[in-house]
C-alpha cells in the first residue's frame, strides 16, 4: 500500500472514531449499546464471556454491566450449578432502549450517506465488516 493511502486511512479512521464516540444516542452510550446488542443478539451471557467478546478486562465489563443492571436494562440469571456465577439477560426496558438507540443511529447514518449510491453503501458496509473481522 502506498504511504499516502495508509496515511489517509489512518486519519479518516481517527476522525470517524472521534465523531462517532462523541455522540450519545438516546440513553445509551457506545459501550452500553454494544453490550446490550451482544446480549440481545446472542442470548444471556456472563461477564467473562462478554469481556472475551470485546477483548476487555473483566473488571471493566463488570462495571459497565453493573450500570446496565442499575438502570434496569439487564437482569441477572443465577447459574444453578454455581451459586456465585450468573448470566446477564436483556430486560424488556433494555430491549426498548436498544431499539430506540439503534433507530437513532441508523437514521443518523442514513442522513449522512443519503446521497451515496446503493453500490457505494454496499461496498462501504462490506469494507467496514472486513476491517472489523481483521481484529478477530
Amino acid at each position: 500500500m502506498n504511504e499516502q493511502a495508509l496515511e489517509t486511512i489512518e486519519v479518516e479512521l481517527a476522525i470517524l472514531y472521534r465523531r462517532i464516540t462523541n455522540r450519545k444516542h438516546g440513553n445509551l452510550d457506545r459501550s452500553a449499546y454494544l453490550l446490550l446488542h451482544q446480549i440481545h443478539a446472542n442470548g444471556a451471557a456472563g461477564v467473562k464471556a462478554l469481556a472475551d467478546e470485546f477483548r476487555l478486562d473483566v473488571s471493566t465489563v463488570s462495571r459497565q454491566t453493573a450500570a446496565l443492571e442499575k438502570k434496569g436494562y439487564v437482569i441477572r440469571i443465577p447459574d444453578p450449578a454455581d451459586g456465585r456465577a450468573y448470566s446477564l439477560q436483556i430486560s424488556e426496558l433494555g430491549k426498548q432502549e436498544l431499539a430506540a438507540s439503534k433507530k437513532s443511529r441508523t437514521e443518523r447514518i442514513d442522513r449522512l450517506i443519503r446521497d451515496w449510491s446503493e453500490e457505494e453503501k454496499e461496498i462501504f458496509g462490506r469494507l467496514l465488516a472486513k476491517l472489523n473481522r481483521t481484529f478477530d
